[in-house]
């Protein structure tokens, strides 16, 4: 594992957050597509399920994307600002069935707090351990998509929608139709 679980985790939720908004149509429309992206990620604390807290976690995903798209100095300026703007308080909890880890704000701060602060935390290991070129863009022309190698060898080029076996078989087939 090269970051801590809760690292992993939280740079996959937010990369998967940040891909809704480019599904058509958007991946998040409802209070219930919120919850069930709580569920996934299992965040803990309180969870309005409202048009509110809906608007305020879309709200979100534009900040995160820029972490993707940033250079290292950037990245560390939209990490402070999200842990200085939320102030961000870590400290190690153990709930369910993650063993201690950290949190930064209490479980009644809102969602979108929640994710940013989250993510914050994360992108402070991945900036301290100079492993930047782990955000990635999905590789495939016709995708804008994020994603977070968490591969050994550094290899993973594609996002979950299936473009890199999209990719390969269109590669595969202009192979075929030339030889």
């Amino acid at each position: 594992m090269l970051f801590a679980h809760d690292t992993e985790a939280s740079l996959a939720a937010a990369a998967e957050l940040v891909n809704t908004a480019h599904e058509t149509p958007d991946g998040l429309r409802t209070p219930a597509d919120v919850v069930a992206f709580v569920d996934r990620w299992s965040y803990t604390g309180r969870v309005a399920g409202d048009a509110e807290e809906l608007a305020a976690v879309r709200a979100v995903r534009p900040r995160l994307e820029r972490l993707w798209h940033a250079d290292r100095d950037e990245v560390v300026e939209l990490t402070n600002a999200m842990l200085r703007e939320t102030r961000a308080l870590p400290q190690l909890v153990r709930h369910d069935t993650w063993d201690y880890h950290l949190h930064a704000v209490p479980p009644e701060a809102d969602l979108a707090v929640r994710i940013l602060v989250e993510t914050g935390m994360a992108m402070v290991d991945v900036v301290r351990l100079e492993e930047l070129g782990r955000m990635r863009i999905c590789a495939a022309e016709d995708c804008d998509d994020v994603l977070i190698d968490l591969s050994k060898n550094r290899s993973r080029r594609f996002c979950d929608n299936g473009c890199g076996n999209r990719t390969n078989v269109a590669a595969y087939r202009a192979r075929k139709a030339g030889g």
